[in-house]
């Protein structure tokens, strides 16, 4: 192959591919977007912050420390 039939080969296809990005792009244009549906916009819930009291983190802070030491323990 010459180089003058490798360019033209080239040449042909960029054209190609600049006639489909073309039509791709007025497609994309024409499309309905999904944003637009219903279900796109209905609200979404959000959740409560779970609370707990100081007594719940108190048990479960002494619970962990009790975890910790036996590992710590069963270390030695």
């Amino acid at each position: 192959m010459t180089i003058d039939s490798i360019l033209s080969q080239l040449d042909a296809e960029i054209a190609r591919l600049t006639q489909v990005r073309s039509l791709l792009a007025n497609t994309a244009k024409t499309a309905p977007k999904f944003a637009d549906t219903k279900a796109a916009k209905a609200p979404t819930k959000k959740r409560k912050k779970r609370v707990l009291s100081a007594d719940a983190r108190k048990r479960i802070a002494d619970a962990q420390r009790k975890r910790w030491a036996a590992q710590k323990a069963k270390a030695k």
